[in-house]
């Protein structure tokens, strides 16, 4: 009892303590310093900030991206940059809409090359902005070519990538060790002559696909890897509008989800992700969140 009585009486000083610490928490709190973004720097003059947007949300924007949409004299934008992200963009910020959606391209390629030079060329600073990263399927080889051939400075911001938005959206990992060694980002717009996907390649069942842009070619992919040797039970997820409110998916197999998908179509910009990984969707709360919004 008196050992009892002694370890009682040492542990009282200790609650005291942190009692009277919590006590003077918010007064100490309203006298501290308060905490400030490290964020520096300034525009350029006559250069060229190619920045990715990311998914959508806002809040998953870089601290970078945010101030230089802040400082630019121009705002350069693509069809997938949300008005939310576009809200940090001061009025009187020069901005310029060239958008492209499938089949209707708002400005040819060559002629947003041609703009961004022109307006850099004025002494502007230019933000080119692009929706997720602008290295990933964003055409940003064209834009700094185009840079590079006018001797304008130019450089890159990048952003969260749709793959990384939307297996965060339905909390997974893209890679996980007990189904993926790697993961493999591709295009499903066949932009060049015989540009079709290497489908033995691709069917492995070591690592996750993740196509972009391949809404409309659900099925073919489908065909395409039961055809190079991936069961018909295969996991496939489809995301539409990842890390953004209206965000939706579909969970399914290589052989059921082109069916799946005609059942309940989803909206565009939508990405494709294969293999094991997704089988983890069914233990994922925030997946269930994102299937019961659809």
């Amino acid at each position: 009892m008196r050992a009892l009585s002694k370890q009682l009486t040492q542990k009282w000083p200790d609650a005291l303590w942190r009692l009277a610490q919590r006590a003077w928490a918010p007064l100490s709190r309203d006298n501290a310093p308060r905490l400030r973004l490290p964020l520096s720097g300034a525009c350029q003059p006559g250069t060229v900030y190619l920045v990715g947007a990311g998914s959508g949300d806002v809040e998953l924007l870089t601290l970078k991206a945010a101030r230089l949409l802040m400082q630019a004299d121009a705002v350069v934008y693509d069809r997938l940059v949300g008005d939310d992200v576009l809200g940090l963009v001061p009025p009187g910020t020069e901005r310029y809409y060239v958008g492209k959606a499938s089949g209707h391209h708002s400005m040819p390629q060559a002629e947003i090359g041609a703009l961004i030079v022109s307006l850099a060329q004025a002494g502007k600073s230019v933000v080119r902005l692009k929706g997720g990263d602008p290295g990933v399927f964003g055409r940003m080889g064209e834009e700094l070519a185009a840079l590079a051939e006018a001797g304008l400075p130019a450089e890159i911001v990048p952003g969260i990538t749709a793959a990384s938005a939307a297996a965060a959206g339905m909390g997974i990992p893209l890679t996980d060790r007990g189904h993926a060694q790697q993961v493999r980002f591709i295009t499903a717009q066949l932009c060049r002559e015989g540009g079709m996907p290497d489908w033995a390649s691709l069917a492995r069942q070591d690592e996750t696909l993740v196509f972009y842009m391949g809404l409309s070619k659900v099925a073919a992919i489908c065909h395409g890897l039961r055809q190079a040797g991936l069961p018909d039970t295969w996991p496939v997820m489809l995301v539409a509008n990842a890390s953004q409110p209206e965000q939706q998916s579909l969970v399914g197999t290589l052989s059921d989800i082109p069916e799946r998908l005609a059942a309940r179509p989803l909206p565009s910009p939508c990405l494709i992700m294969v293999g094991s990984v997704v089988s983890m969707v069914a233990h994922s709360p925030a997946a269930r969140l994102s299937q019961t919004q659809c």
